[in-house]
């Protein structure tokens, strides 16, 4: 979840607010991605599913005008804008970030084995974090399944709707629910509303490995 040597003037900002060039630029040599590929997977998959411009930004809770210049444009929205367009597009944020255009199908089943789980950008990316996808075929989806592991310096409170769950696979987890500190070593986990300010932070000398469940509210 972090990058250490990134100075946050304010810790308890959302990250989804935050403009995805930030992340794009600030991600190590494994991830590249281009804006402009994001702009065209979002302009793609809403023509495959024929949904008009107007009907995107209804569903999004856009104006009609501001998702035009999106498509339009050489950079790409915030994070939480990408998230909005996901949901009203019934598809994975992942997806529009993906450097592969071509959209996987709607599959009841998604079997992803261990050479096939592939680390994404997520929220937490900007301050350090590693995420694993490990359902990223499913499209359509209201849980998220990630292999995460924190950074070991606390520097980002996240907060977003919906539920989560984490299973603490190595090392120890230090966890920031609403103020109050918990540790989680291995074989603990957990369950919170996510809408409440979290964070966390692996302590010790090997970075913790979390199996994370997040869960969001589908309109």
């Amino acid at each position: 979840m972090i990058l250490p040597f990134l100075k946050i003037e304010n810790p308890h900002r959302k990250i989804e607010a935050l403009p995805i060039s930030h992340l794009l630029n600030r991600r190590s040599e494994q991830i590249r991605m281009d804006e402009k590929q994001i702009v065209r997977n979002i302009k793609s998959i809403r023509q495959d599913k024929k949904i008009s411009l107007e009907r995107l930004a209804k569903f999004a809770g856009l104006t009609k005008g501001y998702v035009s210049k999106i498509e339009n444009s050489d950079k790409a929205p915030p994070f939480s804008t990408l998230i909005k367009i996901a949901n009203a597009l019934n598809t994975d944020v992942g997806l529009l970030m993906s450097d592969d255009s071509n959209a996987p199908e709607d599959i009841s089943l998604c079997i992803i084995k261990k050479n096939e789980a592939k680390e994404v950008i997520s929220r937490g990316t900007l301050y350090g974090y590693r995420y694993k996808a490990l359902a990223y075929k499913k499209v359509g989806k209201n849980m998220e399944p990630y292999i995460i592991e924190p950074a070991f310096d606390e520097k980002a409170v996240f907060s977003h709707e919906g539920e989560e769950f984490m299973y603490v696979l190595e090392g120890t987890h230090e966890f920031i629910y609403d103020g109050k500190k918990y540790i989680l070593n291995a074989g603990d986990s957990i369950y919170f509303n996510s809408v409440i300010p979290h964070s966390g932070r692996s302590i010790g000398k090997k970075k913790a490995k979390i199996l994370a469940v997040m869960y969001s509210y589908k309109r």
